[in-house]
């Protein structure tokens, strides 16, 4: 059995220029001056955190790769090692799979925690109950990866379903993983509203933005804005019920809307709801920098056919199939409850091949 090359794995992964880069982030965070700028400060402290995450998970692989070598080695002199070198390769192997995802983080705010929006498209109650099988996926995804999820906004349906939610998504590489899922989500299934039970085709949007901290400055004047405070509604008790405490704000330049009922406070729902506004503006800036003239709001009219990312089949037959990555999964009921790894590393190879493509290897 040949030996891993060595000098490809060192290229690949850089072990050296981690741990370079990891010795500069220490010695800008012990500078009296970074110190005094607290955003600056807490930004290179996140970074440092990640980072040296990083290092330890390399150098375990590093070593997980000497521990094969010495084993192939031992099989050179004779010796019976069937059942270790087994074992160690699935081991390693599984390392690789970690290790291969944490390259195709290559976007500057993959790393960020993420703003998901929902919206089902027309269809009434049939789009409204998809919107809302939708949010518990994400709900269940984020679970899966041990973030945090927090609902800061959610308008439930007449009779059923959710009209929009907002959530904030908090975790390593939340927005890297969940901007992928930008886009419209289709669903095939025999409609439990149907007194016929016939079958129906629904669509929802999903929306991902990363979520700006300190580090990032985002100019709102405000001017620009129209503040509304209105009363919250569904459950949250008495106090939430009787006080205009959710705020929804207006940037009427870009027509953006945004609204946050969380909180009990309108102080701390008008913060909530300025922070998925600065998100949803800085992801508008980046399109208009990377040349992509299609606009957010613009495919929000578009949530129908011919426009879908995923397409969710029920009924005549179960199949889950991403139609830019060409993924298919027959265990609906398992992705529905949240493992969505497969999709999401499929389309984040995507983007890396599309990113060599465009500029080059």
């Amino acid at each position: 059995m040949p030996k891993p090359n060595s000098k490809s794995f060192e290229v690949f992964f850089d072990l050296a220029e981690k741990k370079k880069k990891l010795d500069d982030l220490t010695g800008q965070l012990s500078e009296p001056e970074v110190w005094k700028d607290q955003s600056r400060y807490t930004s290179l402290q996140q970074k440092n955190k990640y980072l040296t995450r990083e290092v330890a998970f390399l150098e375990l692989l590093y070593t997980k790769k000497e521990d094969i070598d010495v084993l192939l080695e031992l099989s050179e002199e004779g010796e019976n090692i069937g059942r270790d070198l087994e074992f160690i390769l699935k081991e390693f192997e599984k390392a690789l799979d970690t290790a291969e995802l944490q390259t195709l983080y290559s976007d500057r705010d993959d790393i960020r925690n993420a703003i998901l929006t929902i919206h089902p498209g027309a269809g009434g109650t049939e789009s409204q109950d998809w919107a809302q099988i939708l949010l518990r996926m994400y709900l269940r995804y984020g679970e899966r990866m041990g973030y945090k999820v927090e609902v800061l906004d959610l308008q439930q349906g007449e009779e059923a379903g959710i009209k929009n939610v907002t959530l904030r998504i908090e975790g390593e590489y939340a927005y890297g993983n969940l901007s992928r899922e930008s886009g419209v989500h289709r669903l095939v299934r025999i409609s439990p509203f149907d007194a016929n039970s016939r079958r129906h085709t629904s669509f929802a949007a999903v929306f991902t933005f990363p979520e700006i901290d300190d580090d990032i400055e985002v100019a709102v004047c405000p001017d620009d804005l129209k503040i509304d405070t209105y009363r919250a509604s569904g459950a949250g008790g008495q106090h939430v019920n009787v006080t205009d405490s959710a705020v929804r704000i207006t940037h009427i330049p870009t027509g953006i809307v945004v609204q946050c009922q969380n909180e009990r406070s309108q102080h701390k729902n008008k913060a909530a709801a300025m922070k998925v506004l600065k998100a949803r503006l800085y992801e508008l800036e980046k399109k208009k920098q990377n040349e992509k003239l299609e606009k957010l709001e613009d495919a929000k009219s578009e949530i129908a056919w011919g426009n879908q990312i995923r397409s969710y089949v029920l009924h005549p037959y179960k199949m889950i199939k991403d139609t830019r990555t060409k993924v298919e999964v027959g265990d609906v009921d398992r992705v529905l409850d949240g493992d969505l790894e497969e999709f999401i590393k499929a389309a984040l190879l995507l983007r890396s091949r599309s990113a060599k493509d465009k500029f080059g290897s």
